[in-house]
Order: C-alpha cells, then structure tokens, then sequence
C-alpha cells in the first residue's frame, strides 16, 4: 500500500478509530486530510448535521458523479453517514429528511476559504507522495482549456458568451489554465477567468496564481503559447525554473543575438544545437505587460532540435542539463495533455451545472478533488503492477474505484480495507495495449453546434425589441 494512506491524521488518532464508512467511499483521504479542520476553520452548531467537512464530502461525490442529482447525493449521504459527523438524533434514529433543501443551504453556506483550503491540502498531499521526475525536480505542465456553463444571467454576467457579427452566443465560456505534476499527475487550484467580454484574461495572465501554489525550485513547462518573457520572468521571481516552447519567429529573435555553445546528433541521428543568451523583454512585451522591472533579463539557453518530418522543436530555458534531457522532459507533455482530457471528458468536468458564480467556484474545486483521488488511486494500481500509471487505462480504473468503493455499502473497517485491496487488484490490471510504431498526429475537429438555438433566438428578439418601460 502507499506510503500516504498509511499515514496517520494530525489529530492524532489511531488508524482503529478512523472513519471507515467515510473511507468506504473515500479511501484514499483517510491519511491525507484532517476531516476535522474544515470544520475548525467553517464552525457551526452542535446539532448542524451538514458540517462544512459532510458538505465537502458530498460535493466530492458529486464531483466523481456529474450526473448525481442532489437527491441523489443526500440518499448516499443517509445510507452511509460517516461517523466523523457530530452525533445527531435524527441520524441515530434513521429519521433525517431526504429532502434536499438543508443540503441545498449547505453547499451555499461552505465558504470559498475552507473550500480552497481543502483542495488545495489534498493537492499537495497528494503531489508530494509521488517522486519527482528530472533529478530532485518536479516538472509542471501548464495548459488551458475552457468550459461552457449553465446560461443563468449571473453566469453570463462574470463570463460573457462569445459573439460575432451574427449575435450573442448562449452559453457562458470560462478560460482556465492547469498545471499538473509529471510524476502523480494530479492538479493544483485551477486559476479561472471570463475568456470573452471587457474583463477578459489572457491564459498566461493566470499563471502566477499557478506558479505561487508550486514548491520551490520546480519546473514550469509549458507550450509555444507560454514560451513569452512574462511566464519565464514569473517563473524566475518565485524560485522556479522554466521549460518552454518557442515558435519559429520568436525563436528566431533571439537566435540572432545568441552564441553557439554546442551541438551535435541524437541517437536517432538528427541535428541539435544549444545557444546561450541573455534573455530581455521586447517592446511588445512591455506594452503587454508595463509592471515588468526596467532592468528585468534572464541568462537562458535556446535548444533547437530536429524532429521528424522536416519540422523543428524550438526550447528556452534557465536548465543547464544535456540538450537530449531536455528534450526528453518536455516530450512527456504528451502524457498531461491526455490527463486534461480525462477530467474534461472523463469525469465530466467540462459539463459543471452551477447556476451561480459562487457555487461554480466550488464545484470546479471539489471536482479537481475527485480526479485527483482517481489519479492517486491509479498510481497506486500501477504500484502494484510495477507499470508506469498512464500504463493503465484511466477510465477503466475510474470505473472500478466507483463500482468497488463508491457504489457499495460497506459494514467495517476490515470489510472496507478488504473491498480496497480488491479494488486496485482489478484495476493494477485495466493496462492499455501496448502498440508500438502507432503515431496519430494532432488534428483539430470542428466544434458540433449546441442544441442552443431557441434560447439564442430569444436572447437576439429580447436585444432587438426590448419590454417596454412601465410608466408610473
């Protein structure tokens, strides 16, 4: 077993009298979090029985069932009832409500801060019982992507729809910006904004809210989108290092002022060479971003490599290691960016059904939660494989922890030790096939319509012939 489920909580408590029925559902945390902080920093009566710790605990659930209505969840919650909850008549007799109004009110009340605190504990926890990757470093890969939300006017209003000359979209668009760990492949706090309208952001305006979550000395590793001074200055000003792609005209700047320090082949037999440069923004990059320092430079290394098919893969970076590591560290971006894809399509994450901006905020957070647990959980399969985790195959493993440790009841503690083990037996065994030579290039497919259009065609008849104004 991992060296993280075994360890013990900071209260203090021995693994006996741990909460066995939560574990049923939740194995994983019982050694990562302290059920009882959230409620600490979020206190509420004695009799409260959705504590801020049960609330969070249900929008996990629902975070790993995007389909889970809240019904659903306060049914799971009753025949389950973990007993890390304040003891409560109505539990004890089997007589709470099934009604989803106190939950309703819960989820509402829990603030942003324990929210944050609690994904944030369990991102780190995580991170931190998996090796690092390059050397004593762990690499983090930043990447954005943006989901639609439910068209309710306040979510409209803190992120505007897309439009064109044609009109307003319907839906609500939020750009987002991740950074999973190499290693684990679990997520820090996604930093959020509105892609479109006058506050709109820009990915790398959200990468210092990432980079300040990162342990020091780790490595920001990111695509030609991120390859700008201002994600290399960011980066550089928190202790960390950079790994960043360069398109063909931006290396080229740079290349012109550079010196030619080494080159040579790779064991496939294609040219590389390696520049030193002292990196300085250009005009362009102080109009972007005036809060740059006057004097603000970066001593860097420009790597270019042959790839196959003609192409060339253009690096800047502050690391010093052999150009062949280089490369070889940021070729396994591959590997997040199918992780993206399996919170996105996997778990659902892109279809988020919040009809306020705060609830958004949490659901998205306690989603992370969720993946995060499945990607542990699939590391620990792979443990006992002795296979790489992205070996095996994330779906299947999702669905055998589902099937073995959510969707059962189970009666103890030894029973629900007895189900776990069980369960990353079937899944150390999901293992995607293993097909050497295949190669599919990366495509863009044209987005299918939304069935969208009678709510777009209100929106446009409301814009055009407005209500009139009641006269007093």
């Amino acid at each position: 077993m991992d060296a993280i489920t075994n360890v013990s909580l900071s209260n203090g408590m021995s693994e006996s009298a741990r909460d066995f029925e939560l574990a049923a559902a939740f194995t994983l945390l019982e050694g990562a979090v302290d059920w009882w902080r959230p409620d600490e920093i979020m206190p509420l009566g004695p009799a409260t029985v959705y504590t801020a710790s049960v609330t969070l605990w249900l929008l996990v659930y629902q975070g790993m069932h995007p389909r889970a209505t809240l019904s659903e969840s306060v049914q799971y919650f009753i025949n389950h009832r973990p007993k890390h909850i304040p003891d409560n008549k109505r539990l004890r007799d089997g007589t709470l409500s099934e009604a989803t109004g106190a939950y309703s009110q819960a989820r509402n009340r829990l603030t942003m801060e324990v929210t944050e605190w609690f994904a944030g504990e369990v991102s780190r926890l995580l991170i931190d019982a998996a090796p690092p990757t390059f050397g004593d470093q762990r690499i983090y890969f930043f990447d954005g992507s943006t989901v639609t939300l439910t068209p309710e006017p306040a979510l409209r209003k803190a992120f505007p729809p897309a439009s064109n000359q044609h009109g307003t979209a319907a839906f609500p668009v939020v750009l987002f910006v991740m950074a999973h760990e190499l290693s684990s492949g679990c997520a820090l706090i996604p930093q959020i904004g509105p892609m479109y309208g006058p506050d709109a952001v820009s990915e790398t305006a959200l990468v210092p809210g990432l980079i300040a979550q990162m342990p020091p000395q780790s490595i920001v590793l990111g695509d030609a989108n991120f390859g700008i001074f201002f994600v290399a200055h960011a980066a550089h000003q928190k202790a960390q290092n950079f790994l960043l792609r360069l398109t063909a005209s931006r290396f080229r700047s740079l290349q012109k002022w550079a010196r030619l320090i080494d080159e040579g082949k790779t064991a496939a037999g294609l040219n590389w060479k390696t520049y030193t440069h002292t990196w300085k923004p250009s005009r362009a990059d102080r109009q972007k971003h005036p809060d740059l320092p006057a004097d603000a430079s970066l001593l860097v290394r420009l790597h270019e490599f042959e790839i196959p098919g003609g192409k060339k893969l253009l690096i800047v970076t502050d690391l010093t290691q052999p150009a062949e590591e280089i490369a070889k560290a940021y070729r396994q971006r591959v590997d997040i960016e199918t992780d993206i894809g399996n919170f996105k399509v996997v778990l659902d994450g892109e279809h988020i059904r919040s009809r306020t901006v705060p609830m958004f905020h949490k659901e998205l957070l306690t989603s992370f939660v969720g993946y995060n647990l499945v990607c542990q959980f699939r590391r620990q399969a792979a443990k006992l494989a002795n296979v790489p985790p992205r070996r095996l195959s994330f779906t299947r493993v999702w669905t055998t922890f589902r099937e073995f440790m959510i969707n059962t009841r189970l009666a103890d503690a030894f029973t629900a030790r007895q189900q776990f083990d069980r369960a990353l037996y079937y899944a150390s065994r999901m293992k995607l096939p293993n097909r050497p030579g295949r190669n599919f290039p990366r495509e863009a497919y044209r987005q299918t319509h939304k069935s969208n259009g009678f709510l777009k065609r209100k929106i446009r008849d409301e814009h055009r012939n407005p209500p009139p104004t009641e006269v007093k």
